[in-house]
């Protein structure tokens, strides 16, 4: 907690091509070194692929696979003593959309495709249908805090 004075939290503004916080929000992470335009254009043509791969709309293919992903409980450290324990809590909401869009683009890295674009769009597309690298990590996370 800062000591003295709150910190604002600053509005992100929504994307110009489909109107959603969640996009940008995908986009700033995909981001490397402030080429902005390179990862609007990747995520753009990911979501052209995901709607030729799946026959539906590819921004809710992307909003369910980030749905799917967010993680509801994570282990925290607590130091009780000289011990320390891995204590279950729950996570905010801002966090949980942090994790599940980390963790799609994660796994998307170490897809063995030839573009990113298409890296991205099978981790998306099998993260709607409850299945690859980012969903088994959510369980992993999940598994802990049982």
């Amino acid at each position: 907690m800062p000591r003295r004075k709150l910190i604002k939290k600053r509005e992100i503004q929504a994307d110009p091509r489909f109107g959603s916080h969640l996009v940008t929000k995908f986009v700033n992470c995909l981001m490397k070194r402030g080429k902005r335009s390179t990862s609007e254009r990747i995520l753009y043509k990911c979501i052209e692929i995901v709607e030729k791969r799946t026959g539906q709309p590819g921004i809710q293919v992307f909003k369910l696979a980030v749905n799917n992903v967010k993680p509801v409980l994570e282990v925290r450290p607590r130091r009780v003593g000289g011990a320390t324990y891995q204590v279950p809590m729950e996570v905010r909401p801002e966090r949980r959309t942090a994790l599940a869009i980390r963790w799609i683009i994660g796994n998307a890295f170490s897809r063995n495709e030839h573009t990113m674009q298409e890296c991205l769009a099978s981790e998306i597309v099998a993260a709607s249908k409850s299945e690859g690298g980012a969903i088994k990590k959510k369980e992993d996370t999940h598994k802990m805090a049982e």
